[in-house]
């Protein structure tokens, strides 16, 4: 079987490349679907707005979630434990409102 068959080349626009900044993701889901917005909070600012939306199937969902899993061991190997800020409770980085989409 020949691999380069199989291999997917991945592009990276110059725009996509610059990233967008979060400190806040919303996830939500159906029974077909998660979907996580990216938001960006700013200090004095009272509204918030969407960066960003990704959209997964929950089989993607739970594949990101041990990819994510599996980057932190290897990060906090190399990096030492990420430190969470127990303060931080009244606004988590990471909220599921209601759960449902």
């Amino acid at each position: 079987m020949n691999n380069e068959k199989n291999q997917v080349q991945i592009e990276l626009s110059a725009e996509v490349a610059e990233g967008i900044y979060s400190n806040l993701a919303i996830i939500s889901h159906s029974s077909s679907e998660f979907v996580i917005d990216f938001v960006r909070l700013m200090p004095g600012i009272p509204k918030a707005p969407v960066k960003s939306r990704i959209i997964l199937t929950p089989e993607h969902a739970k594949r990101l979630m041990f990819a994510i899993e599996e980057n932190i061991l290897k990060y906090e190997k190399q990096f030492g434990t990420i430190r969470t800020n127990d303060d931080s409770a009244a606004i988590p980085p990471f909220m599921a409102p209601g759960g449902q989409a």
